[in-house]
Protein backbone atom coordinates (compact mmCIF):
# COMPACT_ATOMS: atom_id res chain seq x y z
CA UNK A 1 0.00 0.00 0.00
CA UNK A 2 1.44 3.59 -1.09
CA UNK A 3 1.83 6.31 1.37
CA UNK A 4 -1.30 8.04 -1.07
CA UNK A 5 -3.54 4.90 -0.46
CA UNK A 6 -2.91 4.81 3.17
CA UNK A 7 -3.37 8.89 3.42
CA UNK A 8 -6.81 8.33 1.69
CA UNK A 9 -7.76 5.94 4.29
CA UNK A 10 -7.08 7.70 6.80
CA UNK A 11 -8.96 11.08 5.41
CA UNK A 12 -11.84 8.15 4.91
CA UNK A 13 -11.91 6.94 8.07
CA UNK A 14 -11.84 11.08 9.69
CA UNK A 15 -14.39 11.98 7.10
CA UNK A 16 -16.83 8.69 8.63
CA UNK A 17 -15.90 10.11 11.99
CA UNK A 18 -17.73 13.31 11.34
CA UNK A 19 -20.58 12.00 9.59
CA UNK A 20 -21.37 9.80 12.49
CA UNK A 21 -20.92 12.62 15.06
CA UNK A 22 -23.02 15.42 12.70
CA UNK A 23 -25.84 12.07 12.87
CA UNK A 24 -25.78 12.02 16.28
CA UNK A 25 -26.48 15.47 17.08
CA UNK A 26 -28.90 16.00 14.69
CA UNK A 27 -31.24 12.93 15.62
CA UNK A 28 -30.67 14.67 19.37
CA UNK A 29 -31.70 18.37 18.24
CA UNK A 30 -34.73 16.03 15.79
CA UNK A 31 -36.04 14.78 19.30
CA UNK A 32 -35.72 17.88 21.41
CA UNK A 33 -37.60 19.57 18.47
CA UNK A 34 -40.40 17.40 18.56
CA UNK A 35 -40.15 17.44 22.19
CA UNK A 36 -41.12 21.21 21.76
CA UNK A 37 -44.10 20.61 19.46
CA UNK A 38 -45.40 18.64 21.91
CA UNK A 39 -45.41 21.14 24.33
CA UNK A 40 -46.51 23.89 21.77
CA UNK A 41 -49.41 21.89 21.16
CA UNK A 42 -50.19 21.28 24.54
CA UNK A 43 -50.26 24.56 25.71
CA UNK A 44 -51.64 26.14 22.01
CA UNK A 45 -48.37 27.59 21.35
CA UNK A 46 -47.93 28.41 17.82
CA UNK A 47 -44.76 27.64 16.22
CA UNK A 48 -43.90 30.83 13.46
CA UNK A 49 -40.32 30.70 11.83
CA UNK A 50 -38.99 33.74 14.58
CA UNK A 51 -39.94 31.44 17.63
CA UNK A 52 -36.46 30.35 19.18
CA UNK A 53 -36.91 26.92 20.83
CA UNK A 54 -35.34 28.26 24.19
CA UNK A 55 -37.96 31.23 23.88
CA UNK A 56 -40.96 28.33 23.68
CA UNK A 57 -39.12 26.68 26.06
CA UNK A 58 -39.57 29.66 28.45
CA UNK A 59 -42.86 30.46 27.49
CA UNK A 60 -44.05 27.07 28.32
CA UNK A 61 -42.25 26.71 31.43
CA UNK A 62 -43.80 29.12 34.01
CA UNK A 63 -46.78 32.05 33.80
CA UNK A 64 -46.00 35.97 35.20
CA UNK A 65 -47.23 36.86 38.31
CA UNK A 66 -49.54 34.79 40.80
CA UNK A 67 -52.08 32.50 39.57
CA UNK A 68 -54.96 31.39 41.51
CA UNK A 69 -55.28 27.35 42.68
CA UNK A 70 -57.62 25.29 44.90
CA UNK A 71 -56.60 23.08 47.12
CA UNK A 72 -58.09 19.46 45.84
CA UNK A 73 -57.23 17.17 48.49
CA UNK A 74 -55.55 17.56 52.22
CA UNK A 75 -53.64 14.62 53.23
CA UNK A 76 -51.64 14.00 56.55
CA UNK A 77 -48.28 11.93 55.73
CA UNK A 78 -47.03 10.76 59.10
CA UNK A 79 -48.54 9.50 62.39
CA UNK A 80 -47.56 12.63 64.50
CA UNK A 81 -49.57 14.75 61.88
CA UNK A 82 -47.44 17.46 61.93
CA UNK A 83 -46.36 17.07 58.30
CA UNK A 84 -49.60 17.64 55.22
CA UNK A 85 -49.80 17.40 51.63
CA UNK A 86 -52.05 19.68 49.84
CA UNK A 87 -53.09 18.87 46.00
CA UNK A 88 -52.99 22.34 44.10
CA UNK A 89 -55.08 22.20 40.96
CA UNK A 90 -54.81 25.75 38.92
CA UNK A 91 -58.30 27.43 38.88
CA UNK A 92 -58.20 28.29 35.26
CA UNK A 93 -58.35 24.47 34.38
CA UNK A 94 -55.57 24.87 31.91
CA UNK A 95 -52.78 22.32 32.23
CA UNK A 96 -49.71 22.95 34.17
CA UNK A 97 -46.23 23.48 32.52
CA UNK A 98 -43.59 21.01 34.29
CA UNK A 99 -40.90 21.65 36.87
CA UNK A 100 -37.93 20.72 37.28
CA UNK A 101 -37.70 17.76 40.29
CA UNK A 102 -36.80 19.54 42.99
CA UNK A 103 -37.93 23.33 42.62
CA UNK A 104 -40.51 25.21 44.77
CA UNK A 105 -43.73 27.20 44.44
CA UNK A 106 -43.95 30.47 46.13
CA UNK A 107 -46.78 31.46 48.12
CA UNK A 108 -48.56 35.13 48.65
CA UNK A 109 -50.92 34.59 51.73
CA UNK A 110 -53.19 36.81 54.10
CA UNK A 111 -52.18 35.02 57.35
CA UNK A 112 -54.33 36.20 60.45
CA UNK A 113 -52.94 38.63 63.09
CA UNK A 114 -53.65 38.66 66.77
CA UNK A 115 -55.78 41.57 66.42
CA UNK A 116 -58.56 39.98 64.59
CA UNK A 117 -56.72 41.56 61.18
CA UNK A 118 -54.39 39.81 58.43
CA UNK A 119 -51.09 40.27 57.10
CA UNK A 120 -49.84 39.46 54.11
CA UNK A 121 -46.73 36.76 54.24
CA UNK A 122 -44.58 35.28 51.15
CA UNK A 123 -43.31 31.82 51.71
CA UNK A 124 -41.43 29.21 49.58
CA UNK A 125 -41.90 25.37 49.59
CA UNK A 126 -40.73 22.44 47.54
CA UNK A 127 -43.05 20.59 45.09
CA UNK A 128 -42.73 16.94 46.93
CA UNK A 129 -43.99 14.49 43.85
CA UNK A 130 -43.38 14.48 40.16
CA UNK A 131 -44.39 16.40 37.28
CA UNK A 132 -48.24 16.03 36.68
CA UNK A 133 -50.13 18.46 34.23
CA UNK A 134 -52.95 18.61 36.55
CA UNK A 135 -51.87 19.69 39.88
CA UNK A 136 -48.91 19.87 41.90
CA UNK A 137 -48.51 19.11 45.52
CA UNK A 138 -46.38 20.01 48.79
CA UNK A 139 -46.14 18.78 51.83
CA UNK A 140 -45.93 21.33 55.09
CA UNK A 141 -44.54 20.83 58.42
CA UNK A 142 -46.26 22.34 61.14
CA UNK A 143 -43.76 24.79 63.33
CA UNK A 144 -44.38 25.22 66.46
CA UNK A 145 -43.39 27.90 68.65
CA UNK A 146 -40.07 26.45 69.81
CA UNK A 147 -39.82 25.29 73.86
CA UNK A 148 -38.56 27.86 76.47
CA UNK A 149 -38.50 30.71 73.69
CA UNK A 150 -40.50 33.86 72.68
CA UNK A 151 -40.39 33.16 69.31
CA UNK A 152 -43.87 32.30 67.71
CA UNK A 153 -45.04 29.18 66.11
CA UNK A 154 -44.09 29.80 62.32
CA UNK A 155 -46.77 31.38 60.99
CA UNK A 156 -46.63 30.11 57.63
CA UNK A 157 -46.95 26.61 58.44
CA UNK A 158 -49.44 26.55 60.71
CA UNK A 159 -51.86 28.50 58.47
CA UNK A 160 -51.57 25.70 56.33
CA UNK A 161 -52.43 23.48 58.61
CA UNK A 162 -54.79 24.83 60.38
CA UNK A 163 -56.52 28.02 57.72
CA UNK A 164 -56.16 25.93 54.31
CA UNK A 165 -58.82 23.55 53.88
CA UNK A 166 -60.14 21.78 50.50
CA UNK A 167 -61.50 24.33 48.57
CA UNK A 168 -59.30 27.09 49.65
CA UNK A 169 -58.08 29.23 46.83
CA UNK A 170 -54.15 30.26 47.00
CA UNK A 171 -52.15 32.57 45.16
CA UNK A 172 -49.00 31.12 43.85
CA UNK A 173 -45.80 31.83 41.25
CA UNK A 174 -44.70 29.12 38.91
CA UNK A 175 -42.16 27.22 40.17
CA UNK A 176 -38.63 28.27 40.32
CA UNK A 177 -35.30 27.35 41.89
CA UNK A 178 -31.81 26.32 40.51
CA UNK A 179 -31.69 22.83 43.24
CA UNK A 180 -33.19 20.10 40.98
CA UNK A 181 -31.93 17.02 39.70
CA UNK A 182 -29.56 16.59 37.01
CA UNK A 183 -31.39 14.76 34.23
CA UNK A 184 -28.77 12.66 33.22
CA UNK A 185 -28.67 9.36 33.41
CA UNK A 186 -25.95 9.42 36.26
CA UNK A 187 -26.25 7.70 39.87
CA UNK A 188 -27.67 9.95 42.15
CA UNK A 189 -27.22 10.04 46.18
CA UNK A 190 -30.31 11.94 47.44
CA UNK A 191 -30.15 12.86 51.11
CA UNK A 192 -32.83 14.30 53.13
CA UNK A 193 -33.24 15.32 56.74
CA UNK A 194 -36.03 15.79 58.42
CA UNK A 195 -38.59 17.76 56.46
CA UNK A 196 -35.63 18.19 53.83
CA UNK A 197 -37.33 15.04 52.38
CA UNK A 198 -39.90 16.69 50.00
CA UNK A 199 -37.19 17.88 46.90
CA UNK A 200 -35.94 14.13 47.26
CA UNK A 201 -39.83 12.62 47.00
CA UNK A 202 -39.92 14.87 43.60
CA UNK A 203 -36.36 13.71 41.88
CA UNK A 204 -37.26 10.48 43.21
CA UNK A 205 -40.92 9.56 41.78
CA UNK A 206 -39.52 11.58 38.40
CA UNK A 207 -36.49 9.39 38.08
CA UNK A 208 -37.95 6.17 38.80
CA UNK A 209 -40.88 7.27 36.64
CA UNK A 210 -38.73 8.79 33.66
CA UNK A 211 -35.51 6.86 34.45
CA UNK A 212 -36.56 3.39 35.82
CA UNK A 213 -32.67 2.44 35.03
CA UNK A 214 -31.12 5.18 36.79
CA UNK A 215 -29.42 4.15 40.19
CA UNK A 216 -30.56 5.91 42.60
CA UNK A 217 -29.87 6.32 46.79
CA UNK A 218 -31.95 7.80 49.33
CA UNK A 219 -30.29 8.58 52.79
CA UNK A 220 -33.16 9.72 54.89
CA UNK A 221 -32.50 11.38 58.62
CA UNK A 222 -35.35 11.71 60.78
CA UNK A 223 -35.02 11.28 64.94
CA UNK A 224 -37.11 8.10 65.07
CA UNK A 225 -39.74 6.32 63.50
CA UNK A 226 -42.64 8.82 64.15
CA UNK A 227 -41.05 11.13 61.82
CA UNK A 228 -41.02 9.22 59.29
CA UNK A 229 -42.77 11.26 55.84
CA UNK A 230 -44.56 8.87 52.96
CA UNK A 231 -42.96 5.89 54.65
CA UNK A 232 -45.57 3.42 52.96
CA UNK A 233 -44.38 5.13 49.76
CA UNK A 234 -41.12 4.76 49.82
CA UNK A 235 -40.87 1.10 51.15
CA UNK A 236 -43.47 0.17 48.14
CA UNK A 237 -40.69 2.10 45.60
CA UNK A 238 -37.74 0.04 47.32
CA UNK A 239 -39.84 -2.99 46.63
CA UNK A 240 -40.79 -2.70 42.85
CA UNK A 241 -37.56 -0.98 41.82
CA UNK A 242 -34.18 -3.04 42.14
CA UNK A 243 -32.04 -0.05 41.42
CA UNK A 244 -33.50 1.39 44.30
CA UNK A 245 -31.69 2.09 47.11
CA UNK A 246 -33.87 3.26 50.70
CA UNK A 247 -31.82 3.70 54.42
CA UNK A 248 -33.99 5.03 57.18
CA UNK A 249 -31.81 6.49 59.65
CA UNK A 250 -32.56 7.26 62.78
CA UNK A 251 -30.76 9.27 65.40
CA UNK A 252 -32.96 9.01 68.59
CA UNK A 253 -35.00 5.66 67.58
CA UNK A 254 -37.67 4.25 70.17
CA UNK A 255 -38.40 0.55 71.06
CA UNK A 256 -38.55 -1.26 67.89
CA UNK A 257 -37.70 1.51 65.50
CA UNK A 258 -35.02 -0.89 63.98
CA UNK A 259 -36.21 -4.37 64.43
CA UNK A 260 -39.35 -6.31 64.07
CA UNK A 261 -40.09 -4.69 60.22
CA UNK A 262 -40.87 -7.07 57.81
CA UNK A 263 -38.09 -8.32 55.41
CA UNK A 264 -37.76 -6.63 52.63
CA UNK A 265 -34.90 -4.44 50.17
CA UNK A 266 -35.58 -1.33 53.26
CA UNK A 267 -32.44 -0.41 55.42
CA UNK A 268 -32.35 0.77 58.84
CA UNK A 269 -29.92 2.48 60.70
CA UNK A 270 -29.25 3.85 64.44
CA UNK A 271 -27.27 6.47 63.11
CA UNK A 272 -27.32 10.10 61.53
CA UNK A 273 -26.43 10.33 57.56
CA UNK A 274 -22.97 11.23 57.60
CA UNK A 275 -19.83 10.39 55.27
CA UNK A 276 -18.55 7.18 57.35
CA UNK A 277 -22.04 5.76 56.47
CA UNK A 278 -22.11 6.67 52.35
CA UNK A 279 -17.96 5.47 52.60
CA UNK A 280 -19.75 2.31 54.12
CA UNK A 281 -22.39 1.31 52.16
CA UNK A 282 -21.82 3.29 48.21
CA UNK A 283 -19.78 1.96 45.63
CA UNK A 284 -17.23 3.21 43.95
CA UNK A 285 -19.24 5.53 41.33
CA UNK A 286 -18.98 9.03 40.36
CA UNK A 287 -22.45 9.94 41.89
CA UNK A 288 -23.72 13.27 42.18
CA UNK A 289 -25.25 14.22 45.81
CA UNK A 290 -28.14 15.91 46.17
CA UNK A 291 -29.08 17.07 49.79
CA UNK A 292 -31.79 19.26 51.56
CA UNK A 293 -31.81 19.76 55.47
CA UNK A 294 -30.91 21.61 58.42
CA UNK A 295 -28.14 23.86 58.61
CA UNK A 296 -26.21 21.96 60.93
CA UNK A 297 -26.60 18.94 58.86
CA UNK A 298 -25.27 20.67 55.71
CA UNK A 299 -22.28 22.08 57.19
CA UNK A 300 -21.36 18.77 58.61
CA UNK A 301 -22.04 16.89 55.31
CA UNK A 302 -21.11 19.17 52.48
CA UNK A 303 -17.20 19.65 53.70
CA UNK A 304 -17.00 16.11 54.72
CA UNK A 305 -18.20 14.81 50.78
CA UNK A 306 -15.15 17.39 49.88
CA UNK A 307 -12.73 15.80 52.05
CA UNK A 308 -13.19 12.36 51.20
CA UNK A 309 -12.48 13.63 47.35
CA UNK A 310 -15.88 14.09 45.53
CA UNK A 311 -15.56 17.11 42.98
CA UNK A 312 -17.14 20.63 43.67
CA UNK A 313 -20.08 19.74 41.10
CA UNK A 314 -21.24 16.63 42.30
CA UNK A 315 -22.25 18.48 45.46
CA UNK A 316 -26.01 20.00 45.10
CA UNK A 317 -27.95 20.95 48.28
CA UNK A 318 -30.66 23.47 49.47
CA UNK A 319 -30.53 24.39 53.28
CA UNK A 320 -34.03 25.48 55.38
CA UNK A 321 -33.48 29.59 54.78
CA UNK A 322 -29.99 31.40 54.59
CA UNK A 323 -27.52 29.20 55.63
CA UNK A 324 -23.60 29.52 55.53
CA UNK A 325 -22.32 26.01 54.05
CA UNK A 326 -18.09 26.31 54.24
CA UNK A 327 -16.61 25.31 50.82
CA UNK A 328 -13.67 24.28 49.72
CA UNK A 329 -12.22 27.73 47.58
CA UNK A 330 -13.42 25.78 44.31
CA UNK A 331 -13.79 28.05 41.01
CA UNK A 332 -17.31 27.68 41.45
CA UNK A 333 -17.50 28.41 44.70
CA UNK A 334 -15.78 31.53 44.24
CA UNK A 335 -17.75 32.66 41.27
CA UNK A 336 -20.61 32.41 43.56
CA UNK A 337 -19.19 33.79 46.73
CA UNK A 338 -17.49 37.27 45.31
CA UNK A 339 -15.54 39.76 48.18
CA UNK A 340 -17.99 41.74 50.08
CA UNK A 341 -16.66 44.75 48.64
CA UNK A 342 -13.57 45.92 47.20
CA UNK A 343 -11.68 46.69 49.90
CA UNK A 344 -13.34 45.02 52.90
CA UNK A 345 -13.72 48.64 53.86
CA UNK A 346 -16.75 50.40 55.17
CA UNK A 347 -19.28 51.91 52.41
CA UNK A 348 -21.95 54.53 51.67
CA UNK A 349 -25.61 52.94 51.15
CA UNK A 350 -28.21 55.29 49.98
CA UNK A 351 -31.72 54.40 50.40
CA UNK A 352 -33.29 56.83 47.49
CA UNK A 353 -37.22 56.50 48.07
CA UNK A 354 -36.35 57.25 51.79
CA UNK A 355 -34.03 59.78 51.86
CA UNK A 356 -31.26 58.31 53.82
CA UNK A 357 -27.70 57.62 53.73
CA UNK A 358 -26.01 55.30 56.28
CA UNK A 359 -22.78 53.60 56.27
CA UNK A 360 -22.40 49.72 56.21
CA UNK A 361 -19.50 48.25 57.52
CA UNK A 362 -18.46 44.38 56.75
CA UNK A 363 -20.83 41.99 59.26
CA UNK A 364 -23.62 44.31 59.74
CA UNK A 365 -25.61 41.61 57.50
CA UNK A 366 -27.54 41.81 54.20
CA UNK A 367 -28.48 44.63 52.42
CA UNK A 368 -31.85 43.70 53.83
CA UNK A 369 -31.03 43.56 57.79
CA UNK A 370 -29.42 46.81 57.61
CA UNK A 371 -32.23 47.93 56.23
CA UNK A 372 -34.69 46.93 58.47
CA UNK A 373 -32.46 48.12 61.38
CA UNK A 374 -32.49 51.37 60.00
CA UNK A 375 -36.40 51.57 60.19
CA UNK A 376 -36.54 51.37 56.30
CA UNK A 377 -39.70 48.80 55.27
CA UNK A 378 -38.87 46.30 52.38
CA UNK A 379 -41.34 43.59 51.51
CA UNK A 380 -39.65 40.48 52.10
CA UNK A 381 -41.13 36.50 51.94
CA UNK A 382 -38.64 33.66 52.51
CA UNK A 383 -35.33 35.71 53.02
CA UNK A 384 -33.21 32.90 51.54
CA UNK A 385 -33.14 34.48 47.71
CA UNK A 386 -36.03 32.30 46.68
CA UNK A 387 -39.09 34.05 46.46
CA UNK A 388 -38.01 37.57 44.67
CA UNK A 389 -39.71 39.51 47.10
CA UNK A 390 -37.27 41.69 47.96
CA UNK A 391 -36.15 42.61 44.83
CA UNK A 392 -34.76 46.50 44.94
CA UNK A 393 -33.22 48.48 41.92
CA UNK A 394 -29.95 49.56 41.88
CA UNK A 395 -29.59 52.70 40.80
CA UNK A 396 -25.56 53.06 41.35
CA UNK A 397 -22.95 51.02 42.63
CA UNK A 398 -22.48 47.30 42.35
CA UNK A 399 -23.73 44.68 45.53
CA UNK A 400 -22.43 41.22 45.97
CA UNK A 401 -24.27 37.95 46.67
CA UNK A 402 -23.49 35.48 49.79
CA UNK A 403 -24.84 33.04 47.87
CA UNK A 404 -26.13 32.36 44.68
CA UNK A 405 -29.99 33.08 44.85
CA UNK A 406 -32.39 30.94 43.60
CA UNK A 407 -34.80 33.62 41.73
CA UNK A 408 -33.47 35.44 39.43
CA UNK A 409 -33.34 38.98 39.75
CA UNK A 410 -34.25 41.38 36.94
CA UNK A 411 -31.50 43.27 35.25
CA UNK A 412 -30.19 45.94 37.32
CA UNK A 413 -31.24 44.95 40.02
CA UNK A 414 -30.82 42.79 43.55
CA UNK A 415 -32.04 40.76 46.06
CA UNK A 416 -31.45 42.45 49.44
CA UNK A 417 -31.73 39.90 51.61
CA UNK A 418 -28.98 37.66 50.32
CA UNK A 419 -26.33 40.44 49.09
CA UNK A 420 -24.31 42.89 51.02
CA UNK A 421 -22.54 46.24 49.62
CA UNK A 422 -19.70 45.65 46.93
CA UNK A 423 -18.93 49.44 46.49
CA UNK A 424 -21.03 52.92 47.68
CA UNK A 425 -24.67 51.86 46.17
CA UNK A 426 -27.77 53.63 45.54
CA UNK A 427 -30.73 52.03 45.99
CA UNK A 428 -34.49 52.48 44.83
CA UNK A 429 -36.07 51.53 48.55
Amino acid sequence: MTSLYLLLWIAGGVLLQIAVYLSIGFWRHWQSYQALRNVAQEFDISLGTDVAPEELQRAAAAWAGYRSFHVERKVLEDTTKQVCSFYLVPADGKPLPPFLPGQFLTFSLDTPTPTGGTQSVIRCYSLSDSPQSDHYRISVKRAPAPVGSTFPAGVSSNYFHDHVTVGSRLQVRAPAGHFHIDPSDAPAVLIGGGIGITPMLSMLNWCLTAQPGREVWLFYGVRNRAELVMQTHLNDLAARHPNFHLHLCMSDPQAGDLGNHPSGPTHYHHSRVDVALLRRLLPLKPYHYYICGPTPMLQSLVPALEEWGVPDGHIHFEAFGPASIPRKKSASATRAVPPLNDKGDAVLVTFAKSVKQVTWEPGMGSLLDFAEGHGIVVNSGCRAGGCGSCQTSIRTGEVAYTQAPDFDPEPGSCLLCVCTPKTDVTLEA
